[in-house]
């Protein structure tokens, strides 16, 4: 009979890929691989190995969470929005509807973009809100290896000055 250790087995919820490492570009030889989480974002990404500080976390984090509530990616379906059926006055005042919130929201993003201006809006949209990779982006911009982390903190560091987030 076997054990009741042996049959329960912890199955981890955080989607994990094996990727390889390639020795050089010549060879395509594998030296080893790495276990790479999925659903962390480049910022996270970029937190956990301290190449950005907790206050540029926030800041970016708030701008992703309002292009997220501004549900500005892709859509597949149509909202649809509960309407009042009865005209009479209620008790408690209602909070925005979806449709309100979703204009704030787009406001506020509209207005951390604005403070970013045009130079360094494009690679915070690109790593925060898109999810796309330091490297992915600055090769999407033409721009020289490594030069995209350093502008990515300075767009970080004038969204929390936005953003009001303390030192």
């Amino acid at each position: 009979m076997p054990s009741k250790s042996s049959t329960l087995r912890h199955t981890d919820p955080r989607p994990l890929a094996e990727r390889s490492i390639a020795d050089d570009n010549k060879t395509k030889r594998t030296l080893r691989s790495v276990t790479v989480n999925l659903a962390e974002s480049p910022l996270a990404w970029l937190h956990t190995r301290g190449h950005i500080s907790d206050r540029q976390l926030f800041a970016g984090e708030k701008l992703r969470i309002d292009y997220e509530r501004a549900a500005m990616g892709p859509q597949i379906t149509m909202r649809w929005e509960n309407v009042p059926m009865t005209k009479r006055r209620r008790a408690a005042p209602t909070p925005m509807a979806q449709s309100e919130q979703m204009l704030c929201a787009k406001d506020r993003f509209d207005d951390a973009l604005a403070a970013l201006g045009p130079d360094l809006a494009d690679i915070a949209w690109r790593v925060i809100c898109a999810g796309e990779g330091v490297p992915a982006a600055e090769r999407a911009m033409a721009w020289p290896a490594r030069s995209g982390k350093l502008v990515l903190r300075i767009a970080l560091n004038r969204l929390a000055v936005h953003y009001r987030l303390p030192e």
